[in-house]
């Protein structure tokens, strides 16, 4: 079909206004959480410069707020993990800036590479793990804001092979 007569059929949708939707200031969906997610990682001036290291324990910068959500800022040195765990009532988007990290979630072992993004709703559990030989950074966007992470006992592997 001939995108000119589409064109004509259904006429040109900035000569309907009312049918435009206004511009929101924060993102509300999955979606816009995942696209600012990927808008902070590409703005390395944002954020690179306020990268720590630390050997004894993770190191996390709360980055940004905004109306509900969080944005958090996370640096992983080798063999620092987060534990098995959830976030209780939140959603998130974690997205990879640099290094590999690997997610343990469901029986499955995920390496995940700069930009790589894993969304998830409440209750999902997953445990991270920098198991390479470089450190790693990665951006967590969680909403409503993280108020509670829960910690869940490690699955023993046979476990873990049946799931």
């Amino acid at each position: 079909m001939n995108s000119d007569s589409d064109l004509q059929i259904a006429g040109d949708i900035l000569e309907v206004p009312h049918l435009l939707q206004a511009p929101r200031e924060h993102p509300a969906t999955v979606a816009e959480f995942a696209g600012l997610a990927r808008a902070v990682a590409a703005d390395r001036a944002q954020w690179a410069h306020l990268v720590r290291y630390d050997a004894v324990s993770r190191w996390y910068h709360r980055l940004r707020t905004g109306p509900g959500y969080e944005v958090w800022l996370l640096s992983w040195v080798p063999g620092q993990g987060s534990g098995r765990h959830d976030h209780g009532p939140s959603s998130g988007v974690l997205t990879v800036l640099d290094g590999t990290l690997t997610e343990h979630a469901r029986g499955a072992a995920r390496a995940l590479r700069p930009g790589a993004q894993r969304v998830f709703a409440p209750g999902y559990v997953h445990e991270v793990i920098n198991d390479t030989l470089e450190p790693a950074v990665s951006l967590h966007v969680y909403y409503p804001g993280l108020t509670e992470m829960t910690t869940h006992a490690a699955r023993c592997a046979s476990a873990a092979a049946t799931a």
